[in-house]
């Protein structure tokens, strides 16, 4: 499959950025790449591009060298322009994302939401699309004493298409089959709102393959599965996801730091006990973990718990 150029090497976020397209004729996969730019790219950067879906191939990169970080998204030859709108944006947003990352400066949710609510809203709402917003917004939006480090949001297929095309401007990945490293195989796209400078970051994807959705399912693409609750944001009507999925999760990753404030917000709304026990048994915590978790609901438990005591 012939290899080609189609920008780069450019700069951003102390890396050299690079943009390759292979294709057979009829298929198409576009790369990102990004090394290490020293002092030619106002380096070195301050941080690994994992966080952002980025992964280190196997071997040396065509045109990002040995020490190479890639993206690939497989799309028609027409989809170029767009392609390369995304790869510029990433490039001159990198820093601001790298510097939140490191937790140099901090993620402005109010740079992006109002923008996002609006936008969605209108996109969306009219013809009845189902969309919601998960992770730690929704914690904050439910009255969590949070920083989120990002939006997540869940959509049906047609809505990852919708939201795509509404935030179109911001977008640093384009709508494509793409790899999550922690999901798999998805079509997603991910946005920036915001300036150059401060601003948030927006994810959202679906399963790649029809499948039978998991009980209570968050992510799953399909209408109706995962647990929300109501909450109005500026005077809009919004969807969030329960709590408790950003419990669990918060809890299998091992952020202490996080369990409290959740827990916290789980107490105030009433727990869904259906729900959270269905999470804890898909989870791969042991089971002191587990009842650490399920005791943090307890409405006799203090608002004032720094966290959970979790098992190594």
């Amino acid at each position: 499959m012939p290899s080609d150029l189609v920008s780069g090497p450019d700069l951003g976020g102390g890396y050299l950025h690079q943009l390759s397209r292979d294709s057979d004729g009829t298929t198409t996969t576009f790369t990102f790449h990004a090394q290490a730019g020293g002092t030619d790219a106002n380096g070195p950067p301050i941080g690994p591009l994992d966080p952002f879906g980025f992964v280190r191939p196997p071997t040396p990169c065509m045109f990002g060298g040995p020490r190479c970080w890639h993206r690939r998204f497989l799309l028609p030859p027409e989809e170029a322009l767009r392609v390369r709108s995304a790869y510029n944006r990433n490039r001159f947003v990198l820093d601001t994302m790298l510097r939140q990352a490191q937790g140099e400066v901090p993620v402005d949710i109010e740079a992006g939401l109002p923008l996002l609510v609006e936008r969605l809203t209108a996109a969306l709402d009219p013809e009845g699309i189902e969309w919601y917003i998960g992770g730690s917004t929704a914690v904050r939006l439910l009255g969590g004493s949070l920083a989120p480090r990002d939006i997540d949001l869940g959509s049906t297929r047609a809505g990852v298409d919708r939201i795509a095309e509404a935030l179109r401007e911001y977008l640093i990945e384009p709508l494509a089959p793409t790899d999550w490293p922690a999901s798999g195989i998805v079509r997603g796209a991910r946005a920036f709102l915001g300036t150059f400078h401060a601003g948030v970051r927006v994810e959202w994807a679906v399963p790649i393959e029809p499948r039978e959705a998991l009980p209570f399912e968050e992510w799953s693409g399909r209408p109706g599965v995962a647990r929300r609750l109501a909450v109005s944001f500026r005077g809009r009507p919004l969807w969030v996801t329960r709590p408790e999925y950003a419990l669990v999760r918060a809890a299998a990753a091992g952020r202490t730091d996080r369990l409290g404030p959740i827990a916290a917000v789980i107490r105030a709304q009433g727990v869904d006990r259906e729900l959270l026990e269905a999470l804890l048994e898909r989870s791969k915590l042991p089971v002191g973990s587990r009842d650490a978790v399920r005791a943090s609901t307890r409405p006799d438990k203090s608002d004032g718990s720094a966290g959970v005591p979790l098992e190594p």
